[in-house]
């Protein structure tokens, strides 16, 4: 029974993403599964980095908003949630996580530049954000790149297919019986 899915290979939205079995793509499929690996890895640092803001929340002693500047009050709560919900999105390996990952280790630079002292590390926090930053952009390209190789050598095979098959199935059975003619001869 033939397996239907809702996407044509070629329209399917997540497709630089694949997750499971790399069947007859084989090697083909390594940079998606790094992509995926690289993924499921930030998920877990940015879901601690979620819990951590959410400890600053729930431990204060007074209400967080009456203790630190408003300014830095929005941006706990702003990072306590939104580090979560990439964090499960990068989990799920699904693009919109990515994109909310990008979005929120950009706003992470943008406060460590603007407001010294919100985040240990400092400038060395910047340069690690940088540094995944571009090793996605890497990983994303590789497993796309990976993923339209393997669709186009589909597509070779598919359009030489039965064409291809017939002529050397003809050729097969005339090589066949000029093998057994010439036997019969020598």
């Amino acid at each position: 029974m033939t397996e239907h899915t809702l996407y044509e290979e070629a329209d399917d939205p997540h497709r630089p993403i694949r997750l499971g079995d790399a069947g007859a793509a084989g090697d083909a499929a390594r940079w998606g599964h790094m992509l995926t690996l690289f993924m499921r890895i930030m998920a877990l640092f940015w879901l601690l980095q979620g819990v951590m803001q959410w400890v600053i929340v729930l431990a204060a002693s007074r209400p967080i908003f009456d203790e630190a500047p408003t300014n830095a009050a929005i941006a706990i709560v702003f990072f306590a949630v939104l580090d979560l919900v990439a964090g499960v999105g990068l989990w799920l390996a699904t693009p919109w996580g990515g994109v909310l990952w990008l979005l929120i280790a950009g706003a992470q630079i943008f406060v460590t530049l603007s407001v010294p002292g919100f985040f240990a590390g400092g400038y060395w926090l910047i340069a690690l954000d940088l540094s995944l930053i571009g090793l996605y952009f890497f990983l994303t390209f590789e497993a796309g790149r990976d993923y339209e190789a393997r669709r186009l050598r589909e597509k070779r095979r598919r359009r030489r297919g039965p064409e291809a098959e017939a002529v050397e199935g003809r050729l097969g059975r005339i090589g066949r019986k000029a093998r057994a003619f010439f036997s019969r001869l020598g």
